[in-house]
């Protein structure tokens, strides 16, 4: 439930700023509030203290472990939770937005209530938590890139899963038939922009329902791929998938900084482009011609037609590109995490990185920080499960798609994608 408010105009004043309100937030964060106090309050685990350790063994500099009281620090936890729950609620009702400084600090604090909770008498690596992180934040993250730049053009994006299993399966064959990873990185982009060709064909050019496309776009990928692995693949696995793996590279000086050295700078190849692709990204949408004009194709593109910009040339271009930053993402399953192609690899990712896009509100670099949050929920069941947490496994498994169901519904709050998304132009 949303309230909209509109401050009266006086004499010679032109009116305030209208206000939009929702309830959204402060009743996500009062269902976590109450399950913090059920879980850390009146469910104490045996063990009297949780230890979190922040620096890799090889590290020149070696932080000092954290060792908390765990039910003490359940306890302080959850009064701050509660506390900033009702701090929400009373920033709606005096009609204010809930910050996004206020989400933040919550999930922080809930996070570390969960973890010393879960970890009791155990040792939490946090510096694995944070580098799987990063990892499995790769390909939702070049995924998000595409689906910004389509959508910011005019195009919904549902086809990232198929674009990112189509770069998956085309970095692993190109590589290994090759021996060089580099050549399979190019064939991943360029059978992105394959998948994306034909949504743009059928969205741009014929019309044709876009979400419809990209589902069936999603079903073909999955279907071939999975047909090709199973009858061409396996027959002869030495030649068409071993591809050779990205060595991580660590950068001097920056890779020995503690926590984030080797979270961030003890990276592969890939890893690297993806922080210039976010920047690229980022400033050419908003300081760049390219950018101001896909803006405006994306938000009335009879506008921009009369300026003399080529509508349907610019979404059909731009759909490609986006499919080619998706393939990318792809590769990073086959060349830097997993070094083989498997069936349904990508695992729903691209639906992930879907509502990366929508929880970013369009934007490149809040969608990034959305892909690292959902890549830092599906990593922390491994964690979990590595200490021993009472948490059921199969719960652990739920906790990314239950992660992104709670951001997208509970916190986005009132968000306008851009306003010709999904609609065709037809010129007149």
């Amino acid at each position: 439930m949303s309230t909209e408010t509109t401050a009266p105009a006086t004499a010679g004043s032109a009116p305030e700023k209208t206000v939009i309100t929702s309830w959204k937030a402060p009743i996500a964060l009062g269902v976590f509030a109450l399950l913090a106090v059920v879980l850390f309050v009146f469910t104490p685990r045996p063990a009297d203290t949780s230890t979190f350790r922040l620096s890799t063994p090889s590290d020149v500099i070696q932080l000092p472990e954290i060792v908390l009281p765990t039910h003490a620090t359940g306890i302080v936890m959850t009064v701050l939770l509660v506390a900033l729950s009702a701090y929400s609620a009373w920033l709606v009702w005096q009609k204010r937005r809930v910050p996004l400084w206020l989400i933040v600090v919550f999930a922080v604090l809930f996070l570390i209530a969960f973890l010393a909770w879960a970890g009791a008498g155990a040792s939490i690596p946090i510096y694995g938590l944070l580098i799987g992180t990063v990892s499995l934040s790769v390909p939702l993250i070049f995924g998000a890139l595409g689906g910004v730049i389509s959508e910011r053009v005019g195009v919904v994006n549902i086809a990232i899963e198929g674009q990112l299993l189509a770069g998956a399966f085309a970095s692993a064959v190109i590589a290994s038939i090759t021996g060089n990873p580099y050549v399979g990185l190019i064939g991943a982009a360029v059978a992105g922009v394959l998948v994306s060709f034909v949504l743009a064909a059928f969205a741009i050019k014929y019309f044709v329902d876009q979400i419809i496309v990209g589902v069936v776009l999603n079903v073909l990928v999955i279907g071939l791929t999975s047909f090709l692995f199973s009858q061409v693949l396996t027959e002869n696995t030495e030649l068409l998938n071993r591809p050779p793996r990205f060595e991580q590279i660590a950068i001097p000086i920056l890779s020995e900084i503690p926590v984030i050295g080797p979270m961030l700078f003890r990276q592969s190849i890939i890893v690297y482009a993806m922080y210039v692709a976010v920047f690229l990204v980022w400033f050419g949408l908003f300081h760049t011609r390219w950018g101001l004009r896909l803006r405006a194709v994306g938000e009335h593109p009879q506008a921009a037609d009369t300026v003399g910009i080529k509508v349907t040339t610019l979404r059909f271009w731009n759909v490609s590109l986006a499919g080619a930053i998706a393939g990318f993402g792809g590769a990073y399953f086959t060349l830097g995490s997993v070094g083989a192609f498997n069936k349904e690899m990508t695992a729903g990712m691209g639906f992930i990185a879907l509502a990366a896009v929508i929880f970013g509100r369009w934007d490149p670099i809040r969608a990034t920080l959305a892909a690292l949050l959902f890549g830092f929920a599906s990593n922390i069941q491994n964690v979990l499960g590595i200490i021993g947490s009472p948490v059921p496994s199969e719960f652990m498994l739920m906790v990314p798609y239950v992660v992104t169901i709670f951001a997208v519904a509970g916190l986005v709050g009132v968000s306008r994608p851009p306003a010709a998304n999904g609609t065709p132009y037809i010129k007149s």
